[in-house]
């Protein structure tokens, strides 16, 4: 998966939201739009619309400062997102504001480029308006994020200015009021009834109480840890002493006064139900979400039987392995055996590193076989924080920042190695580096003709989709040459069909938290550990996990469909440049770009 955006986020960040379909751009000139040469408008509409555009992303920076600071925009860095109710209003007020604007522009008079970009942007802010009425920015954290692991933001923006402390310290000081917000609206959300189960809020006390320690020891502190050479000692003392005060005198309150109310409020009014049908037109909620993630008309039913017919595929699959090891013992004994021998293991987490390292650095020499196109901007590999870490799952992607400063950055999971098989490491850095995350959002990023909205935003169902299918990418790669691993990438797969099934079921047709713990484990050979954190985030965030299965069976169907017609003609190569040469887009887009290219030969 790609850096979470937690349910705070989501609400304020319009153009990250997962879109549906929508139907105003044409095929036509989709294959210049995949060679990477945009064209814009050049009269009055185009410059009306690019200024809206514009001037929507300055409201984006302006309300997101943290998303902003670790995207290189250090204007508002010294500040944390405003969450006050007030605040949610204006910003869906600016919102409708923005659609006002963009009626006006004449959409007959742009070029068919910015035809899909009005098209994309206005369904955004539509989308933004419709999920507000369902109120879920009133749950502003979950077990794998919120304020309880603000200090995240650290890692992600740099420290080598008198400024980025000075800002970082101002930061700290502001930080009860962002606190305060927090609490008002959870306990908003238990007036209103929207609030998470309690299964997955018990993981919440740890985490908050990881944060109340010694100033000098907290998470918070740790920019202060090692001085850069371009400020004097003397200045950096008193830079560490100020962020050493302002933690000791407003952070750990604030946290200790979070652990009151969570204990207190919260906890005891959390529900015993893990479905989002249980919450206020939770039904309705649930509906919207699965065709805004999938970028589909797909109903919940429909998505939980292409679930289950992809389970019975991928599980005949996993079988001719078994078949071809001649183990003696069923489905369910050869699971169990890939989950307890120790021969799948590493016994320490720094072994697991070095295997990840080097499943990384054996992938990048091979890219050019499949891909004409590779990002300039490198990634890098590291492990997750301690601090979230038994909480999250495996690995995530975390983006390079806009402006170069950054590089991106395969995060994985090194907690408990014994519970890390080695045969998911080549399919994981797959989907998480390269193929995956990283080649597809830098390049994303790197379109300098595209609006800011479209490089930074995206589609959950293309992003994971082009994740997920990366990992089918593995054999003409050189991978999966042991049937373990091959295994595992069958795992992986198995692990997205039957994440179809349960999240619907959880959701939508009231099943048990248990009830999908078992399907998972009858169907999967992920560790018992993963598959119960798993489960737990899909609790969490309702429908986001359909995306990523949905999104591969378009991408290969396009393949396929692209194989058969062009015959000899085709170029794998061409293929992959059409498929990521437009950024992030519906699935339907994707499909028409496609059938431009193909029938352009």
């Amino acid at each position: 998966m790609s850096l979470t955006i937690f349910s705070s986020a989501r609400r304020l960040i319009p153009l990250v939201a997962v879109l549906a379909l929508y139907g105003c751009s044409s095929a036509t000139g989709a294959a210049d739009r995949s060679s990477n040469t945009m064209e814009k408008s050049d009269n009055a509409a185009g410059s009306q619309l690019h200024n809206i555009f514009d001037s929507a992303w300055e409201n984006v920076m302006r309300n997101n400062p943290t998303w902003a600071s670790g995207l290189g925009d250090m204007r508002y860095n010294d500040r944390w997102a405003n969450l006050s109710l007030d605040s949610v209003e204006r910003e869906q007020n600016e919102s409708k504001d923005i659609l006002a604007q963009l009626a006006k522009v004449q959409y007959s008079q742009l070029s068919v480029e910015d035809q899909l970009n009005y098209a994309l942007f206005k369904q955004t802010y539509e989308e933004s308006i419709e999920e507000h009425q369902y109120r879920h920015f009133l749950i502003p954290l979950n077990q794998r994020g919120g304020i309880q692991s603000a200090n995240g933001i650290a890692n992600r923006i740099p420290f080598t200015t008198v400024k980025h402390y000075e800002d970082w310290i101002s930061r700290l000081n502001s930080f009860d009021q962002y606190m305060d917000q927090t609490i008002a609206l959870m306990r908003q959300g238990i007036r209103e009834g929207l609030i998470h189960p309690r299964i997955i809020m018990e993981r919440l006390p740890a985490q908050i109480d990881a944060q109340i320690t010694e100033p000098t020891k907290s998470s918070f502190y740790s920019p202060f840890k090692k001085r850069p050479d371009s400020i004097d000692a003397s200045t950096f003392s008193t830079l560490s002493a100020q962020g050493e005060k302002a933690i000791g005198t407003t952070v750990i309150p604030a946290y200790r006064k979070l652990a009151r109310f969570f204990a207190n409020e919260y906890m005891p009014a959390t529900r015993e139900t893990v479905g989002v049908w249980d919450t206020p037109n939770g039904k309705e909620y649930y509906e919207q979400q699965v065709k805004s993630y999938t970028t589909t008309n797909l109903t919940p039913d429909e998505v939980h039987d292409i679930g289950l017919g992809e389970v019975a595929r991928i599980r005949g699959e996993m079988q001719k392995i078994i078949d071809s090891l001649e183990f003696d013992g069923s489905f369910a004994d050869f699971l169990t055996f890939l989950r307890t021998d120790p021969q799948f293991y590493h016994d320490t987490p720094e072994a697991l590193m070095q295997d990840y390292l080097a499943t990384s650095k054996r992938i990048d020499p091979e890219l050019v076989k499949l891909f004409s196109d590779l990002p300039r901007t490198p990634y890098g590999v590291k492990k997750i924080p301690d601090a979230i870490a038994p909480d999250t799952t495996t690995a995530y992607y975390s983006g390079p920042a806009a402006d170069g400063s950054r590089a991106g950055y395969y995060f994985v999971n090194l907690y408990r190695p014994e519970v890390r098989p080695k045969y998911e490491i080549e399919v994981l850095t797959v989907h998480e580096a390269m193929p995956g995350h990283h080649l597809q959002i830098a390049l994303a990023q790197e379109l300098g003709d595209l609006p800011m909205f479209r490089r930074f935003g995206g589609y959950t169902a293309f992003v994971e989709g082009w994740g997920l299918y990366s990992e089918s990418l593995g054999d003409e790669l050189g991978l999966y040459k042991d049937p373990y691993s091959k295994f595992g990438q069958l795992t992986y797969e198995m692990w997205r069909a039957v994440r179809l099934v349960v999240d619907t079921g959880m959701h939508y047709k009231h099943w048990t938290r248990d009830q999908a713990i078992e399907f998972f484990k009858d169907n999967a050979a992920k560790a018992e550990y993963d598959i119960v954190n798993e489960i737990d985030r899909y609790i969490a965030w309702p429908g986001q996990a359909l995306a990523y299965k949905i999104g591969e069976l378009k991408i290969k169907e396009l393949r396929a469909k692209s194989e058969r017609e062009l015959g000899d003609k085709f170029d794998i190569r061409a293929f992959h440049k059409v498929v990521l040469g437009s950024g992030a887009v519906p699935l339907q887009e994707l499909e028409k770009n496609v059938n431009a290219w193909i029938n352009s030969h």
